[in-house]
């Protein structure tokens, strides 16, 4: 099953480094309000918290980022380990 899970986490990773590559550069400057952009947030997110947890953060930040958000500094949070809880 970590295979499978390794695969799917390396396709989105190149989904978003592709989107990053050819698709934001043609937005322009200044289109996400918060700091990482949305896709590098997103990049975090699946690396630290797996592909589950991370998409859902990611779809959270996206949903968060629109002209009624102030924006700002928005770092991806530090996964929770046994002695968090």
């Amino acid at each position: 099953m970590s295979a499978l899970r390794n695969a799917i986490k390396k396709v989105l990773i190149f989904l978003i480094k592709t989107y990053q590559l050819t698709l934001s550069p043609r937005f322009s400057h200044g289109s996400c309000r918060f700091t990482p952009t949305c896709s590098q947030y997103a990049l975090e997110a699946i690396e630290v918290h797996g592909i589950f947890k991370g998409c859902l953060l990611a779809a959270w930040r996206i949903l968060r980022c629109n002209p009624f958000s102030k924006g700002g500094w928005d770092p991806v949070p530090p996964k929770k380990t046994k002695e968090d809880k």
